[in-house]
């Protein structure tokens, strides 16, 4: 396969990957928390949250979805839904929104890492479309700024990833917890999507930027003739 040709699929491969990203930076179904539902015929309160606000949805438990010992939901059942934005950059207010004790540090944490994902996203996109754009060496030049890039986006990716992770943990084994039953939803697979695709892809656009091995033995890199990805 030719080397250009393999550079336009790891770039459609990239675009689907910051399209992942973005959307579960974006959206609030991260994890959704279920406490336990004791009778039938009331109304329980389910929430589910992502980076930036919290979404609390009360939802009637009827005699057909009720199973003793469950938790609240599933959270797809119909109900009123109440959303509130956590402000985290705004001192002493956390406490009052997030009532369900959930680490104050680790949201702070996982929003601002998943902010430098998106900027490494954009500086690696610059770097592609100077690439696309320019000509000769400089072309392959851009390439490797924009795999490295995309390669820190992924791994920024991963850590915010692993810190919502460690948040949802530490509220469920809280002792205060009303919540006994959590489970990953839709956006985090959308971000352990994007982390997969960005970190990986980005590896790849930075080996294929690298020049091209010796064909004979007794030559050097800086022998061999360069490839330029037309």
């Amino acid at each position: 396969m030719h080397k250009r040709t393999k550079i336009k699929i790891a770039i459609f491969v990239l675009l689907v990957g910051m399209a992942c990203m973005f959307t579960a930076v974006v959206t609030d179904h991260w994890a959704v928390l279920s406490p336990r539902v004791e009778k039938v015929n009331e109304t329980c309160e389910a929430a589910h949250f992502g980076l930036w606000r919290l979404c609390k949805k009360y939802i009637y438990i009827s005699s057909e979805n009720f199973a003793e010992g469950l938790g609240c939901g599933p959270i797809s059942l119909p109900g009123e839904e109440n959303c509130t934005y956590f402000r985290h950059f705004t001192p002493g207010q956390d406490a009052e929104i997030f009532e369900y004790k959930t680490q104050k540090e680790y949201n702070i944490s996982a929003a601002a890492i998943s902010i430098f994902s998106l900027a490494f996203m954009i500086f690696g996109s610059l770097c592609l479309i100077g690439s696309c754009t320019g000509k000769g060496k400089g072309r392959d030049y851009l390439l490797k700024p924009a795999g490295m890039f995309f390669a820190f986006a992924g791994l920024c990716s991963f850590i915010s990833l692993e810190v919502m992770r460690q948040s949802v943990k530490r509220m469920i084994e809280s002792e205060e917890t009303i919540w006994i039953e959590y489970y990953y939803a839709w956006s985090f697979a959308c971000a352990c999507t994007g982390f997969i695709l960005l970190f990986l892809t980005g590896i790849a656009l930075l080996v294929l930027s690298m020049p091209q091995m010796p064909r004979n033995p007794w030559e050097t890199c800086m022998d061999a003739e360069p490839e330029q990805a037309e």
